[in-house]
């Protein structure tokens, strides 16, 4: 039986820890949430601390799984000395639909899993894994000890994790592909990508890709230029590094480093196991074997894949009066025009226009419309996306107008943080019934507009991180 003091000293330690991974994961993949259930003794109950409600409309599940089946309190490799809090036996992904977890056993917590959302934009989940992976070893930690002796320090680990989930990723692949005997140090090349995509030259930023590979495969990299031993360039010397990705800037080159000294230029032929930072000016990606694995700008890593998935608007078409096959081809008009925005590093806005007859809408108005169905058509239209003004899209899959001004009067949902063209897809969805506006920002993500409302800017949950969170028992929770 756990005594009130106790059941204290439980709290504090989950609360601590959702709020340093809702924090963290928030910064690393936008607005995030975290859940955690847990037993400490095999014939104990399950708790649950859901703050936010994460895990709501898999109650079903969690019966099936925790309640109806107890095997999970069977598990003869766990050590019954709690000071055995490192010896965790891992539990994987649960694959729970919109959710990422991980979980484990210990001898100080019996069983534990520890979820959070799965943004439609990740690169990798292994990064995310990584985390939450921690997570578990960091509470399995902090029940081993006395409460006298707790810090409430894994909380902020937590929070400031995300070069750590990064490199603990890419540390898992490559004792996966290469062994355990590996000479690249992860820590000093992500210190270095991160400086040098933050070091202008000549008023540019770096484009380019830098190849990390272990020097146990430079005989599997075919060089096109190497360096002489004596007077190879040094990694650290970041600004001679930056300069040197001149030579392989918008090629199908590589710079190639050992993760001490660069060695040469290759090209596109990789050896079996590499890492690459592909620099894309303000932004760039970090690759294991041409797989992303994460983005890097602004001197942090995040997750997002820097392409719009679109999800709200898929949501509010399926939703709509129209046909799904309309509604499939519409959807992908706009994520083409989307995409096409991105690469070329201009806004846009595109009005899609549901009404059977399409509004009026001051702007170049087009007689014919342009059947977007059409390949050639559609390749227009990209290029009349870069004109001032919205392009105008009917539910007939045509383009009815481009260079539209978009009018409304002012109301209080305003983002006065953002700009002219944002604002005026507010006030005119808010004016116009049938209406959605995606507004695609050159330094935000895109903005799906509906009804005067941000769709993604939308909170559903009270993001309440600081609080000491109440724990509920599963049964309880599940309505048993």
């Amino acid at each position: 039986m756990i005594d009130q003091s106790q059941h204290l000293f439980i709290r504090r330690c989950v609360s601590d820890i959702l709020n340093g991974l809702i924090d963290g994961l928030t910064h690393f993949s936008g607005t995030s949430r975290a859940a955690v259930i847990f037993a400490l003794q095999p014939e104990g109950p399950m708790f649950l601390c859901d703050p936010q409600n994460l895990l709501s409309g898999h109650e079903p599940i969690f019966k099936t799984l925790y309640l109806d089946n107890q095997k999970w309190r069977v598990n003869e490799k766990v050590s019954s000395d709690s000071k055995k809090f490192a010896d965790i036996i891992p539990v994987k992904n649960l694959g729970l639909a919109g959710l990422l977890s991980h979980g484990g056993y210990s001898g100080s917590v019996f069983f534990q899993q520890w979820f959070t959302e799965h943004h439609p934009d990740l690169c990798a989940t292994g990064p995310t894994e990584c985390w939450l992976e921690h997570a578990v070893w960091r509470f399995s930690h902090d029940l081993a000890n006395d409460q006298e002796l707790y810090t409430g320090i894994s909380g902020y680990f937590l929070k400031e994790y995300a070069t750590h989930a990064v490199r603990d990723f890419i540390i898992d692949q490559m004792n996966l592909m290469l062994g355990w005997d590996t000479q690249i140090r992860v820590y000093p090349v992500l210190d270095a990508i991160l400086i040098i995509s933050e070091t202008v030259e000549e008023g540019s930023w770096p484009e380019g890709r830098l190849l990390f590979v272990d020097p146990c495969m430079i005989n599997q990299v075919k060089f096109l230029v190497k360096f002489q031993d004596e007077v190879r360039p040094q990694l650290v010397n970041y600004k001679h590094v930056r300069k040197l990705l001149l030579t392989v800037e918008r090629s199908g080159r590589y710079l190639v480093s050992d993760g001490r000294s660069i060695l040469g230029i290759c090209g596109d032929t990789l050896p079996s196991f590499s890492l690459c930072a592909d620099f894309r000016g303000r932004h760039g990606f970090l690759k294991v074997n041409r797989t992303k694995v994460c983005s890097f700008a602004d001197g942090r890593f995040s997750s997002t894949t820097y392409q719009a998935k679109l999800v709200h608007l898929e949501e509010l078409l399926l939703e709509s009066a129209l046909d799904r096959s309309d509604s499939y081809f519409i959807f992908k008009i706009v994520v083409s025009l989307v995409h096409h925005s991105q690469r070329r590093k201009h806004g846009c806005t595109i009005v899609i226009d549901l009404n059977p007859n399409p509004v009026a809408i001051s702007g170049q108005t087009l007689f014919p419309p342009l059947d977007l169905r059409k390949p050639y058509m559609l390749k227009m239209t990209k290029s009349l996306a870069k004109v001032d003004g919205a392009l105008h899209i009917g539910a007939d899959q045509h383009l009815h107008g481009f260079a539209c001004l978009l009018d409304g009067r002012s109301f209080p949902g305003e983002d006065l943080a953002r700009g002219a063209r944002y604002n005026s897809a507010l006030r005119f969805t808010a004016e116009h019934e049938h209406i959605i506006v995606v507004v695609v920002s050159s330094d935000r993500p895109v903005s799906v507009i509906h009804q005067g409302v941000d769709i993604h800017g939308v909170c559903a949950w009270d993001q309440r991180v600081g609080c000491v969170y109440d724990l509920d028992r599963l049964d309880y929770w599940v309505g048993l």
